[in-house]
């Protein structure tokens, strides 16, 4: 199915872009091209191929989760300048 003048004009529209009649009927002829290259994937015999998701095999690089001991109020207090009722005190950077 070739991609006409007005399939161009409705993508453009989608995409917000405003097209000169020059670009529509550039653009109509590259998408065109495009179409009829991928078109040729349905020539391939794919009946033996197994389905698959991801080319490249897939592992969970995450490490696991783990509850762990965090930094105490007062030690993170510990070394500063100033402080008032538990959090660090700072100078007002905004007037």
């Amino acid at each position: 199915m070739p991609i006409t003048l007005k399939d161009v004009e409705y993508v453009a529209n989608l995409a917000k872009l405003e097209l000169s009649q020059k670009e529509r009927i550039k653009f109509q002829k590259e998408l065109d091209n495009i179409i009829k290259y991928i078109d040729q994937l349905n020539e391939l015999n794919t009946e033996n191929i197994p389905i698959t998701s991801h080319v490249i095999p897939l592992a969970n690089v995450f490490r696991e989760d783990r509850i762990l001991l965090s930094l105490a109020q007062d030690k993170a207090l510990a070394n500063a300048p100033q402080k008032k009722n538990g959090f660090f005190k700072v100078p007002k950077v905004i007037g």
